[in-house]
C-alpha cells in the first residue's frame, strides 16, 4: 500500500472516531482544540493563487508585506480590514506569516442552481395567506437577489426596482425569475405573482461571495436577502461563514435565505463525512453559516426533490433548515421562502410601531410552523419541515413568541396555556451565535437548551436532535429527544399534549460570549380542516385537473367525502366518497362549465366548506386595430359571462379600467401611452383572475391590418391574401393597383367584410410589376390603407427585367415565373457578348457595373423553351 493512501485511510478512520464525540461534547467551543490556519484542500497548494485571509491586525499585516513580499497585490479591505483577500502568496507562505489566522480559498465561480419552470404558490399556502390577509404585500419593505442581474423593466417588477439605472445586461432569466418568486406583481399573468407582490428589489452580484457591505444594505433598507445560487460542495466553516454570522450580529434585522443546492445523491469530496452519497452536499462554505436559512426543495406533492442538497453540515449541524415547493430546484424555494420573510417582516412591523422583528424570531417562526416530513420530527433531508405560510403568519399575528436574553447558568422561564383537545404542542428557539474562529471543528459558541415542563406534572420534555455520526446508517437515524449542543436552532413537538399550563425553559448552558439574546415561537393545533386550495380569489381552469388542498390536524387515518356544487345549486354532487385527510391533497377534473363553486370535505358530523371560488375560462386580449387616434382590443366571448374587467398596468401592477358587456374596447389617444392591458370576466357579479396581459403595440396588428401579401410575387393571375386585426365598424375592403401617373385605382371591393381574412385577385391588361394597397372604409366614413405591396404580372416560362431603363452600375432586377433555373446573356445591339448569369429563383439581379450606357438584348433560356429576348436599356 503506498504511503500516502495509508495516510489517508489513517486520517479518515481518526475522523470517524473522533468526530462523534467531539460535536457531543458537553464544553463550550472555547475548550476545543485550536482550528488549523488552512481551509480543507489548500494544504497541499504550492503555486500562488488568489487567496483570503483573516488577519488579527490588518495594518501590521499590510507593512509585513511590503517588507517581504512587495510584489503581492491586496484588494481593498472588509469593512473590520482583517478579511483581506491578496495575490502573489503561496498557502505555505500566509500561513507562515505573522498576524495571519486563517487561509482560506477566494471567490470560487458561483452558479444559478436551475431555471424557474413553473411555480404554485398554494402548495405553500402562499397563495392562502394572499386570499386571507390581502394587505401582506411587503409594501414599504426591500429584498435583494444576489446573482446576476435581474431584468429592472420586467413587467412584474414594474414601479419597485431600487436603482435600475445601475443594472448591466445582458440580464440573466434565473435572476429574473427568483425576483419574481419573491416579489411579483402577476402583471403579465397571475402566475407571475411572487411570495410579496409589493417588495421592494435590489441586485447584488454574487462574484463576491463575502457578505455585502452592511453599509450599503443598511441605506438600500434591505431585510432580506436571497442567494439562490452555488459552487462546490464545501464542507467546513469557512471566512463566508464566519462573515455571514458576523453580519447578523451587525445586522440583527437581515435575514440571508440560501438556496441548499441541487446535489442531493452527491457525495462529499472532504470533511468528515467525505464519501457518504446522499449526505452532507450542500453547495458552497458560506451555507454552513448559522444564522443564515438554507433551504430544500420538495416536489408539488410535499416529497424532497431527489437533487434538493441534504445535511448535515460539516459538524453535524441541522441542514437545510426548511424545504419548500421549488418545480426547478432549491433556487426558487429559497426564493419563495424569502418573499414569506417579507410579508412575516411587515406583519410583525405593523403590530409593532414600525419596527422589524429580529432574523432570528422570523426564522423561528418559519421553523415552528414548517409541516414535517418524510422521518419524524427533524431529519437531514427537510431539516425542520416544509414551508407553511399560513402557519407562520398567523402566528406572528397571534403574538406566538417570546423573546429574552441568556447568560451563562440562567434559566428564563415562560408560560403557556394549552387548550383541550389540540393535537400538538411545537416550540422552537432560534438564536444568531456569535461567529466561530475560522476552521473550527464545531461552529456553535454560545449553548443555550430548550426545556417544556407540565406544570401539573412536572413531566419534562427535551428538544429532537439527531444523530451526527459519520455513516449513512447513522444520519439516516429517526431523531431522539436529547440536549442539543451543536446546533442554534432548537424545537420540541408533543403531540396530544394535555390541557394545562406549560413552562418553556430557556437555560445559558455554554454563554462565553454572553449576553444572548434569542427568539423563541411556539404553536398548538385545535382539530379541524382549513382551505388554502381554492380560496375566493382563485379560478380554476374548465376542462383542466386541479390539486385541492387543504390543512388537518387530526388522525391520521380519518377519511372525508369530497362534494362540489355550482352556486344556487340543488345540492352537493359527489366527487370522491373517501378522501384520505392527511394526504392534504387531491386531484379533481373541473368540470367545462362557467360558474361560481364551492367544495367541501365531510367527516363524520363535520363538514369543512371551501370558499365560493370561480370556473371559467381567461379570456386572451387581441388587437383588433392599432391606429393613430385610437386601438380597439378585443377577446372571445365566453359561454354564460355577461359583463368583463378590463386593466391597465399602472405605476407597479394591474389596475381596473374599465367594465364592457361587449368582447371589445376602444383605446382613445389619452390611453394610448399605457401599452400593456388584460381582461377578466366577471361571473355573478364577481370579478375572476383576469388572463395573460398583452402589449398591443407588439402583436402584429397596425391599423386593422395583420398583414396584406401576394400569395405568389410572380404568377399568372396574381392574387393578394389579407388579414385583419377586426372586422369591427368596417363598411367595405377595396383592392387598389397604381397607375403610371402615382395614383390607386379601385380593382376589386368587398362588403360588407364578414370576416377577418379574405382574398383579393386581379389580372392586369399586360405583364410587368405592380404595387397595390388596400382600402378600408368603415361607417364613420373612414379610410385606411395598408402598406404597398408589388406583385408581378407573368406567364409561365417568361422573365421580367426591371426597372428599366436601370441606372448604370445598378443591379438590374430579373423576376422569373420558371419552374427551374435559367441562363440570362447580355448582349449589346451590335450583337457583341458582355456577361452571362444564371438565374434560379423568382426575384434574381444581374450586375451592370462596368457597362456603358445604352440599349442591351438580353437572352433569357430556359431549358426545353424557346428564347426570349428582352431589351434592356441602361442610362
Amino acid at each position: 500500500m503506498r504511503p500516502a493512501r495509508s495516510v489517508a485511510i489513517v486520517c479518515r478512520l481518526l475522523a470517524l472516531l473522533v468526530l462523534p464525540r467531539l460535536l457531543s461534547a458537553q464544553a463550550p467551543v472555547a475548550r476545543l482544540a485550536p482550528p488549523a490556519k488552512q481551509a480543507p484542500g489548500l494544504q497541499a497548494a504550492t503555486v500562488p493563487r488568489p487567496l483570503r485571509i483573516r488577519v488579527a491586525d490588518g495594518p501590521a499585516f499590510r507593512q509585513w508585506m511590503r517588507q517581504h513580499q512587495p510584489t503581492a497585490q491586496l484588494t481593498q479591505p472588509g469593512p473590520d480590514g482583517r478579511t483581506l483577500t491578496v495575490r502573489g502568496f503561496t498557502v505555505a507562505q500566509l500561513a507562515a506569516a505573522p498576524g495571519v489566522e486563517f487561509v482560506d480559498v477566494a471567490d470560487r465561480r458561483a452558479h444559478e442552481e436551475r431555471r424557474l419552470s413553473n411555480s404554485d404558490l398554494s402548495v405553500n399556502a402562499i397563495s392562502a395567506v394572499h386570499a386571507r390577509f390581502p394587505d401582506l404585500t411587503g409594501q414599504g419593505l426591500t429584498a435583494s437577489v444576489k446573482e446576476l442581474p435581474f431584468d429592472p423593466t420586467d413587467l412584474d417588477l414594474k414601479g419597485r426596482v431600487v436603482a435600475p439605472g445601475t443594472f448591466a445586461a445582458p440580464y440573466s432569466d434565473h435572476a429574473t425569475a427568483m425576483a419574481t418568486l419573491l416579489g411579483g406583481a402577476g402583471s403579465s399573468d397571475p402566475l407571475g405573482r411572487g411570495g410579496a407582490h409589493a417588495v421592494r428589489l435590489a441586485t447584488s452580484d454574487f462574484a463576491r461571495l463575502l457578505p455585502d457591505d452592511a453599509s450599503q444594505l443598511t441605506q438600500s433598507g434591505v431585510s432580506v436577502q436571497n442567494h439562490s445560487y452555488g459552487v462546490g460542495i464545501e464542507n467546513y466553516y469557512g471566512l463566508e461563514s464566519q462573515a455571514y454570522d458576523q453580519q447578523a450580529q451587525q445586522l440583527p434585522q437581515l435575514l440571508h435565505v440560501f438556496s441548499s443546492g441541487n446535489v442531493g445523491s452527491s457525495a462529499s469530496p472532504s470533511g468528515a463525512y467525505q464519501g457518504i452519497a446522499g449526505f452532507a452536499n450542500i453547495s458552497g462554505q458560506f451555507k454552513m453559516s448559522k444564522n443564515t436559512l438554507t433551504v430544500g426543495a420538495t416536489d408539488p406533492s410535499g416529497q424532497v426533490a431527489t437533487l434538493s442538497s441534504r445535511g448535515p453540515a460539516y459538524d453535524g449541524r441541522l441542514k437545510p433548515e426548511l424545504v419548500a415547493y421549488g418545480e426547478g430546484g432549491s433556487s426558487e424555494a429559497a426564493a419563495l421562502v424569502s418573499g414569506v420573510s417579507i410579508l412575516l417582516q411587515q406583519q410583525y412591523r405593523d403590530q409593532h410601531a414600525g419596527t422589524l422583528p429580529p432574523a432570528a424570531l422570523v426564522k423561528a417562526l418559519l421553523l415552528n410552523s414548517a409541516d414535517d416530513l418524510g422521518p419524524a420530527e427533524v431529519d437531514y433531508r427537510s431539516g425542520f419541515g416544509q414551508l407553511d405560510a399560513l402557519g407562520a403568519v398567523g402566528a406572528m399575528r397571534a403574538g406566538h413568541f417570546f423573546g429574552g436574553s441568556a447568560t451563562q447558568g440562567t434559566d428564563q422561564v415562560f408560560r403557556i396555556t394549552v387548550p383541550a383537545g389540540q393535537q400538538q404542542l411545537k416550540a422552537t428557539l432560534v438564536w444568531s451565535d456569535p461567529a466561530a474562529a475560522a476552521n473550527a471543528a464545531k461552529a456553535l459558541v454560545n449553548d443555550l437548551d430548550l426545556e417544556l415542563v407540565a406544570v401539573s406534572t412536572g413531566q419534562r420534555w427535551l428538544p429532537w436532535a439527531l444523530s451526527p455520526y459519520p455513516n449513512a446508517d447513522s444520519l439516516a437515524r429517526p431523531a431522539r429527544r436529547r440536549p442539543d449542543h451543536l446546533n442554534n436552532a432548537e424545537q420540541i413537538t408533543l403531540m396530544l399534549p394535555a390541557a394545562g399550563t406549560y413552562e418553556l425553559h430557556v437555560r445559558g448552558f455554554a454563554v462565553p460570549q454572553g449576553p444572548q439574546a434569542f427568539s423563541l415561537a411556539y404553536e398548538f393545533s385545535p382539530p379541524g380542516l382549513t382551505w388554502t386550495n381554492p380560496l375566493r380569489p382563485d379560478n380554476l381552469r374548465p376542462g383542466t385537473t386541479a390539486t385541492l388542498r387543504w390543512q388537518w390536524s387530526g388522525p391520521a387515518t380519518a377519511t372525508a367525502r369530497l362534494d362540489y356544487r355550482p352556486a344556487g345549486g340543488s345540492g352537493w354532487r359527489v366527487l370522491a366518497p373517501a378522501v384520505v385527510l392527511s394526504s392534504a391533497k387531491t386531484t379533481w377534473s373541473v368540470p367545462d362549465t362557467t360558474t361560481l363553486a364551492q367544495l367541501r370535505l365531510v367527516s363524520g358530523s363535520s363538514e369543512f366548506v371551501s370558499d365560493t371560488f370561480t370556473i371559467v375560462r381567461a379570456p386572451a386580449v387581441q388587437v383588433g386595430y392599432a391606429c393613430p387616434e385610437e386601438v380597439l382590443l378585443q377577446w372571445q366571448r365566453i359561454p354564460g359571462v355577461a359583463r368583463y374587467q378590463v386593466y391597465q398596468l399602472g405605476a407597479t401592477s394591474l389596475e381596473p379600467l374599465r367594465q364592457t358587456v361587449d368582447t371589445a374596447t376602444v383605446l382613445s389617444r389619452p390611453q394610448l401611452p399605457v401599452l400593456y392591458y388584460a381582461v377578466a370576466p366577471i361571473v355573478s357579479g364577481r370579478v375572476a383572475q383576469s388572463g395573460p396581459t398583452t402589449n398591443y403595440t407588439t402583436q402584429g396588428t397596425a391599423c386593422y391590418f395583420r398583414s396584406f401579401l401576394p400569395r405568389q410575387l410572380v404568377d399568372e393571375v396574381i392574387h393578394f391574401d389579407v388579414a385583419l386585426g377586426t372586422v369591427y365598424n368596417l363598411r367595405s375592403a377595396t383592392l387598389e393597383r397604381q397607375q403610371d401617373d402615382g395614383s390607386f385605382q379601385a380593382v376589386q371591393t368587398i362588403s360588407p367584410v364578414t370576416s377577418t381574412s379574405f382574398t383579393f385577385k386581379d389580372q392586369p391588361p399586360a405583364a410587368g410589376r405592380y404595387l397595390y394597397r388596400v382600402r378600408l372604409d368603415n361607417a364613420a366614413g373612414q379610410q385606411f390603407y395598408s402598406d404597398t405591396e408589388e406583385a408581378f404580372l407573368l406567364r409561365a416560362g417568361l422573365v421580367q427585367a426591371y426597372p428599366n431603363p436601370v441606372a448604370a452600375g445598378q443591379p438590374l432586377q430579373l423576376a422569373a415565373n420558371t419552374a427551374g433555373p435559367a441562363t440570362v446573356q447580355l448582349y449589346d445591339l451590335l450583337g457583341r457578348f458582355q456577361r452571362e448569369a444564371t438565374i434560379d429563383g423568382i426575384i434574381n439581379e444581374l450586375d451592370t457595373s462596368g457597362l456603358r450606357p445604352a440599349i442591351y438584348l438580353l437572352r433569357v433560356q430556359v431549358a426545353g423553351q424557346p428564347a426570349q429576348l428582352i431589351r434592356v436599356v441602361i442610362q
